[in-house]
């Protein structure tokens, strides 16, 4: 046996707090030792052995030194393996929906939220960041959402759901992306649905490794190739110049292909919105900006795995800066040649060249698998992990577990290809599906986490005791709060609504398993 599975099951999960007893005092909860510095905890302590080996010095080392016979290691990750495994998930195909946004939100309020955004995603990460030192046990973002609402079994579940749900819908996005790519190439060759189990299939197989540190050169191509891919979109775009834009008709009003006016003429940039666009509409756009720099329900999970998480935020500060400056760029320099007029969402479609089209989106393949590899990645860790707590099938290569870790990716996979063809609203599904979820992990539970945390460190009254700093950081994290209810109510709405319109628009619904092409037009 391991000394990773004689320091308790598979030393890593908290135990449950006794019976009739819901929180616990900071001398029962204890403290762990993070690089020398004292933190204290606000989850219950892990288990008794564990529990000494954290308690004895650094927790982290504790922690690497009991999964030191295993097989397989999963303490590995070094922090720029790490920020490659970031990259992979931010710098991704939602930044070519950017220029949609600013068309709706005018170039300079969208420019404005971008920032804003990612600098509240960056402080949210250093405080899910924060909560993970002080409680190295965690494996992911369930477990702190059991922690964050007193150790409640009803949070881990309801977090669970939540979690799982949040990461098929992703995989879906990404199994429906590759085919509209593979119609895209082939000018239609074979059945969508064909092509839906052929992407399926091939991100099942991409996501086979078992560690993220094996996973992070796939994180590595992926982002590289993605930034590749916007980069040229840009030049293409500029290249073609506006007149070259596809759809592009001098006519200011013109007759589409079923009888409908276009609008047409000059490319419009707007500066900022027209008056007359609906609420929803601009909703439904900031929704989109948020969502792209929304991430953090993956970020324990990768904590969880790194050699020194201390390095966390090195990771985090790179990544934070490039998305700024990439988000920006692309988006607006896409949107300043094609206009409100003819953007589309993904902005390839924009391009009216079909090499143009073809050559930039081919440089977008790695991201389309890996983003939906990472999330089935996380998700099977979440259901393997507590299936085989403790067990050598956790920390070896046994046939049962590479036989049902490989099964479990099956099965989500699956999951994701129903949803990917069933749903015929699925864009905005998926919108309403984050407004629900992501008002959590992107702000409700980190605003908590504060909270907690600064109460445990300096008890009640924990805002008046740091002067300026402690009032400051309060009322922040209370809009943090609020923001999150903002998502979960006003983008719930406004999700809502887009999916009407789309039920009342004439032909606005595709088929469930279809074979109709979804490709852009070339």
């Amino acid at each position: 046996m391991s000394n990773f599975e004689k320091a308790g099951g598979n030393g890593l999960n908290p135990s449950p707090s006794p019976e009739g007893k819901e929180d616990y005092d900071i001398e029962r909860r204890g403290s762990t030792t993070v690089q020398g510095r004292r933190m204290s905890r606000i989850g219950p302590p892990p288990r008794k052995s564990s529990a000494q080996a954290i308690g004895d010095g650094d927790a982290q080392a504790a922690l690497i030194e009991m999964e030191a016979d295993n097989a397989i290691k999963y303490r590995t990750c070094p922090w720029w393996k790490t920020a490659f495994l970031l990259f992979s998930e931010y710098i991704c195909l939602a930044i070519m929906s950017f220029p949609y946004s600013y068309s709706v939100l005018g170039l300079v309020p969208g420019l404005i939220l971008t920032v804003v955004q990612a600098a509240f995603v960056l402080y949210t990460s250093l405080i899910v960041w924060e909560f993970c030192l002080r409680h190295p046990e965690v494996l992911d973002v369930c477990d702190i959402g059991k922690m964050l609402f007193w150790n409640k079994e009803w949070a881990w579940w309801a977090t669970a759901v939540m979690f799982i749900l949040n990461n098929t819908f992703i995989q879906a996005l990404h199994v429906l992306t590759i085919t509209r790519y593979l119609n895209t190439m082939t000018n239609h060759s074979l059945c969508t649905v064909v092509f839906a189990v052929i992407g399926t299939l091939v991100s099942w197989v991409c996501s086979l490794p078992r560690t993220f540190s094996a996973l992070s050169w796939g994180a590595s191509a992926s982002a590289l190739f993605t930034f590749v891919s916007v980069i040229l979109a840009a030049a293409f775009a500029a290249a073609e110049g506006k007149h070259g834009t596809a759809g592009y008709s001098p006519d200011p009003a013109h007759k589409g292909p079923n009888g409908n006016t276009i609008p047409g003429g000059e490319p419009l940039v707007l500066i900022i919105p027209l008056a007359s666009t609906p609420f929803y509409a601009g909703m439904n756009a900031f929704l989109n900006i948020a969502y792209t720099f929304i991430g953090q329900i993956t970020l324990p999970s990768f904590i969880a795995e790194m050699k020194n998480p201390y390095d966390f935020r090195k990771a985090l500060w790179m990544v934070t800066i490039c998305e700024i400056i990439v988000f920006s760029l692309v988006g607006g320099m896409v949107y300043g040649y094609t206009g409100t007029q003819y953007n589309t969402a993904p902005a390839f479609g924009s391009l009216g060249n079909p090499v143009y089209l073809k050559v930039a989106f081919s440089f977008m393949i790695p991201t389309l698998i890996f983003l939906g590899v990472l999330y089935a990645s996380v998700s099977a860790r979440f259901v393997f992990f507590r299936v085989f707590a403790g067990t050598k099938h956790m920390t070896s290569h046994t046939v049962v577990g590479w036989v049902s870790w490989a099964g479990i990716l099956a099965i989500l996979w699956i999951l994701g290809f129903i949803i990917a063809e069933v749903i015929p609203f699925f864009s905005e599904l998926l919108s309403l599906m984050s407004s629900l979820f992501d008002s959590f992990f992107g702000w409700i539970f980190w605003g908590t986490a504060y909270m907690r945390m600064r109460r445990a460190d300096l008890g009640p009254g924990f805002y008046k005791k740091r002067g300026i700093r402690g009032w400051v950081g309060f009322l922040v994290n209370v809009f943090i709060i609020l923001a999150g209810f903002f998502f979960l109510t006003v983008g719930t709405y406004a999700s809502v609504q887009s999916i009407m319109d789309d039920f009342e628009a004439p032909g606005g619904l595709r088929g469930v398993f279809t074979c109709a092409n979804n490709g852009f037009a070339t």
